[in-house]
């Protein structure tokens, strides 16, 4: 798979070169039309080094050099807009006359921001939108907080966010799921540069296996979305951003971590960026290694963290065919090796419990987009792929048959049109519309316990929008019609969002949207657990209906500077109605003695709460984000999920209160502290009958996941530097104290932090 994928996508990208090439405007003579100038801190006066400036309406742009300059060379001429950006500053806008066989400079002086309220994101409309005027709530995840959590990968970082939870979901493999909103993991959809190519089974490790150093940002959209992204947007939508070219760099980093008890995880990563002089062509380059050996916390001879080895590689590259079209190329590949259980110098089948995985995945994606001389139109015509080929064994009691092999395989492919009116019935406003089709291929194959489970799911889908947009006031109504192939009728999804500023410190928002899940394997469909010496099986209902949604939601969001200080404050309510609500009931055993767990239609689910987030900072000095969310995840009617426990109307791994610290303080210059942490309430979990004589629910304790990190950087000279950064996880050591000892252990009875305390060192040369 990975070596047909790349070869399709240097042929097809060599081949649009290559017409680009021949257009007539790649031939035509050098316009000597140039901007030049520089950009510096407002408050300070000092250049900004490798600061962002571009053309609006265009594929023009460069980052300014070490000292804070910039040369922008043969533009086309005409009216524009110039803008000026920068990590932790707002950005800037200017309108310049650009006339052929002219210089122009253009200077800017950026204000410093400590809240990043005006980003410019992509994922609440599919277009390009500054944070603060989009009519939906977006949370941005960047590279400033990667570094303030010391986070090698994504798993790491998701729960800084309100109303996002990471937990992990196995003992022996180590399966993670983010949760939005208190839905699980299935609910919400992943998307890699806005393309849906995360499927079912790269979902049940998919965080954990992205490196942050491939990461610009994580963009992620709380409640409904799939009048949008179609199916499985339900709780929330993660958009995955991965990094752009814009100047020459290099880095080289390692972070070690060692548990307590000795245990070391390694993480080195070297990335690099490169671009042309002319700025015409760019690729940025990412690979990380990773290894860390199993951990046995209660000493029982059998692992509850897993042994964990991958590398990852790819690139992210551009071709600016000209002024106002581009092409963009995406590449991945994913090598991931884990296993968990006892035995780990025997084969898995020796072993008394073994849950070992081999993920190879390779990915990919082409895009090419197109904007009107009159920047108020925009065409994207885009594909991507993914395959997965995953060798496993799950097994107990040194099963020599419980080998599997599975293959996965995705592609979407989509146009997206867009046009900004001038004017349409009383209000600027911009029409979108696209089409796209998804398909995947899937073959799940446990010849030893009777499984050869196939799945294809193609749908076909188009979705249309118009938002409405002053400084004021925002209106969108849009919609997305799918026609799912394991679905009879055709689906569709509204969409409604309004936010109105009365005045300018002040946002109201409110948003109804639908959604739908189509009768499918999900992500923990796909994984085997091992309890009380048997294997756990999920199986699925071949009556079981779609899962619909409808979702409500309203918030407040006030922005205020008192002197120097910026303050944010968000409040958020939100309401979600489940109909024929997916849920998951023990049914008993096979003829192999496996335990059957079948995937059924409950009745329905409401999951309703409020969420508040805090910040406040001043630029270049401290910043601190405060999160908390209060809700209730209740099915309509009590539901079963084993006959040795009464059934019960509370969703399970659902806690009523959760939330998240992180501050980050300047002690002096080139010294930096940060201190983050995330608080989980009490949740009702499972524990099946093993250790314990038979199935339970245990209502857990609350705690603290706290975290501190120290960083100091060394400016060797002007362009190289050397980070040195220390610190401390889970500082309380709140790691689960009930965990089940022997062979019969319930690896999924897991629900406190995912590392015991654990202590880290770090060193990045960045160039």
């Amino acid at each position: 798979m990975k070596k047909y994928l790349a070869g399709a996508l240097a042929a097809l990208l060599m081949h649009l070169v290559c017409l680009a090439e021949e257009a007539p405007e790649a031939r035509q003579r050098p316009s000597d039309a140039h901007i030049t100038g520089h950009v510096v801190d407002a408050r300070t006066g000092e250049h900004l080094a490798y600061a962002t400036v571009a053309i609006e309406g265009t594929t023009l742009g460069m980052a300014t050099d070490a000292t804070g300059h910039y040369f922008l060379k043969n533009l086309p001429s005409g009216r524009f807009t110039l803008t000026a950006s920068s990590m932790g500053y707002r950005t800037e806008r200017q309108t310049v006359e650009v006339v052929a066989g002219k210089t122009l400079e253009v200077n800017f002086e950026l204000e410093g921001s400590a809240l990043a309220v005006e980003e410019v994101v992509v994922s609440a409309s599919r277009t390009e939108q500054n944070k603060r005027f989009s009519p939906t709530i977006v949370s941005v995840a960047s590279e400033r907080l990667f570094d303030a959590t010391a986070s090698c990968n994504l798993s790491e970082t998701m729960s800084f966010q309100s109303g996002l939870r990471v937990e992990n979901n196995c003992g022996n493999c180590g399966t993670t799921q983010l949760r939005i909103n208190g839905l699980e993991g299935h609910y919400s959809q992943v998307l890699l540069d806005s393309r849906p190519i995360f499927s079912s089974l790269s979902a049940v490790y998919g965080l954990e296996q992205l490196p942050v150093a491939m990461v610009e940002r994580v963009e992620v959209v709380r409640g409904g979305g799939s009048a949008l992204f179609g199916s499985s947007a339900i709780g929330g939508v993660v958009n995955i951003i991965t990094k752009e070219p814009q100047r020459n760099s290099l880095s080289l980093s390692n972070t070690t971590q060692i548990i307590e008890g000795g245990t070391a995880d390694y993480n080195t990563s070297l990335n690099g960026s490169f671009v042309s002089d002319d700025y015409r062509m760019g690729v940025y380059l990412f690979g990380m290694v990773r290894d860390r050996a199993s951990y046995d916390h209660n000493g029982d001879g059998f692992s509850d963290i897993p042994q964990l080895n991958s590398e990852t590689a790819g690139f992210r590259a551009y071709y600016r065919t000209s002024a106002y079209t581009r092409l963009t190329a995406e590449y991945h590949h994913i090598h991931e090796f884990r296993r968990g259980g006892n035995a780990f110098d025997q084969p898995p089948h020796m072993a008394d419990i073994a849950e070992q995985l081999n993920h190879r995945i390779d990915g990919g994606g082409l895009s090419f987009d197109w904007f009107s001389r009159d920047g108020r139109s925009q065409l994207g015509i885009y594909t991507s792929a993914q395959g997965i080929v995953r060798d496993s064994y799950y097994g107990a009691e040194r099963n020599a048959d419980a080998y599997g092999a599975t293959t996965d395989r995705t592609l979407v492919a989509g146009a997206q049109f867009s046009h900004r009116f001038v004017r349409l019935l009383f209000l600027p406003s911009e029409l979108t519309l696209g089409a796209e089709y998804n398909y995947n291929g899937l073959h799940d194959k446990y010849l030893g316990y009777g499984r050869d489970f196939r799945q294809t799911t193609r749908s076909g889908g188009f979705f249309f929008q118009n938002e409405w947009q002053s400084e004021r006031l925002n209106f969108l109504v849009g919609g997305r019609l799918d026609k799912h192939n394991l679905m009879k009728r055709p689906v569709f999804s509204p969409r409604v969002n309004l936010r109105y500023s009365p005045v300018a410190w002040v946002g109201l928002r409110a948003s109804y949207s639908s959604g739908y899940r189509a009768p499918q394997a999900y992500n923990e469909d796909l994984h085997i657990d091992a309890l009380d010496h048997k294997i756990s099986i999920i199986r699925l209902d071949p009556n079981l209906r779609p899962e619909y949604s409808h979702s409500v939601s309203a918030s407040v969001d006030f922005t205020r500077s008192f002197g120097r200080v910026q303050t944010n404050l968000l409040v958020e309510g939100f309401y979600t109605m489940l109909d024929d609500v997916f849920t998951l009931e023990k049914v008993g055993e096979d003829a192999q003695g496996n335990i059957i767990r079948e995937r059924r239609n409950a009745s329905g689910a409401t999951v309703g709460g409020v969420s508040a987030e805090l910040k406040a900072g001043i630029p270049g000095r401290f910043e601190v984000q405060l999160g908390y969310t209060f809700q209730r995840s209740r099915y309509n009617e009590p539901e079963r999920w084993s006959d040795e426990v009464e059934p019960q109307r509370r969703m399970f791994r659902s806690p009523d209160h959760y939330g998240f610290l992180t501050a980050d303080c300047t002690v002096v210059r080139d010294l930096s502290l940060s201190l983050f942490g995330t608080f989980t309430g009490r949740m009702l979990v499972q524990h099946n009958a093993g250790v314990i004589a038979h199935d339970a629910e245990t209502l857990t304790p609350a705690f603290w996941d706290m975290g501190l990190r120290l960083r100091y950087d060394l400016r060797l000279t002007r362009q190289l530097r050397l980070e040195l950064s220390t610190g401390v996880k889970n500082l309380f050591d709140s790691f689960q104290r009930d965990l089940d000892y022997g062979a019969g252990k319930d690896a999924s009875y897991v629900y406190g932090p995912s590392l015991p305390r654990s202590y880290f060192v770090g060193a990045k040369f960045a160039f």
